[in-house]
């Protein structure tokens, strides 16, 4: 029986972001293996936006650098992009269009050949339960039906790394579930590899097979979750618990005014 390829599909080496003197993103290394999911775990302002921007070549990193899916993506920024999806925090899809039309629209954009365009929007729209919203304005939408819209747009191309910024920020835990199990399906259907950022202990917890732990712009520590707890040597230790062991304080809110009134406009619209 062929064994699956575990190898890194994700590969950073030294990533540095520097703002106005102050590092966001300060050196660091590690990788990600392909099939894996892993979790960004840290407080608003700990990097974790900042590192997946760099990775997805949204944003052009200090110094440092590493390879998507084997391609260098500072070097060959366009070549990445093809071989990805993303899903920010800020709502990305129309409300004034249709499910059916925001995924053809989304299609086009990724070049899928106009022959494959209609087909592989209804496998997506099958496989998100939405077949019956298909003809229905977003902007009806529940927040759960949103967010996986959303997940359809960024897999329609069957890219093998997906990267989620706070996947589930703002969604009620009923629809936070129905999106991890989607995740999870892709997973078991495509073999893609998902690397998410949280700040959702619980979430980092239950879905992810190992764990980075990022505060102030640089990674503590990296392993699975039980390997965390089990590092802190405490019986029936938390995530929460590993996380100040590592780090010296608590998993905070640290962002400013301006994140802080993001998150809520987010976690209004998301309903």
């Amino acid at each position: 029986m062929e064994q699956a390829d575990t190898s890194p599909i994700i590969v950073v080496d030294g990533l540095t972001k520097v703002f106005k003197n102050s590092a966001a993103v300060d050196s660091i290394s590690f990788s990600v293996n392909r099939g894996e999911t892993f979790a960004f775990l840290g407080p608003n302002g700990a990097g974790k936006s900042t590192t997946i921007k760099m990775l997805i070549t949204l944003l052009a990193p200090t110094s440092g650098g590493g390879a998507v899916n084997g391609i260098d993506f500072v070097r060959h920024p366009a070549e990445v992009r093809r071989v990805i999806g993303y899903i920010p925090q800020m709502i990305s899809v129309d409300g004034t269009l249709t499910a059916w039309e925001n995924l053809t629209l989304m299609a086009k954009l990724y070049d899928i050949p106009r022959a494959e365009r209609a087909k592989r929007v209804d496998e997506v729209l099958s496989l998100l339960g939405l077949e019956t919203f298909r003809n229905s304005l977003v902007r009806t939408f529940s927040g759960g039906m949103v967010r996986k819209l959303e997940v359809g747009q960024a897999i329609l191309h069957h890219p093998p790394v997906l990267f989620l910024d706070e996947p589930t920020v703002g969604l009620d835990p009923v629809s936070k579930q129905n999106v991890w199990d989607l995740l999870l399906e892709l997973m078991r259907i495509y073999g893609t590899t998902i690397f998410f950022s949280t700040h959702d202990m619980e979430e980092a917890d239950q879905v992810s097979q190992r764990v980075a732990i990022i505060n102030a712009g640089a990674i503590s520590i990296i392993g699975s979750s039980a390997e965390l707890k089990e590092k802190t040597g405490e019986p029936n230790a938390t995530l929460e618990d590993a996380f100040i062991f590592f780090t010296g304080s608590r998993l905070q809110e640290t962002g400013n005014i301006r994140e802080i009134r993001r998150n809520r406009d987010i976690a209004r619209k998301r309903g």
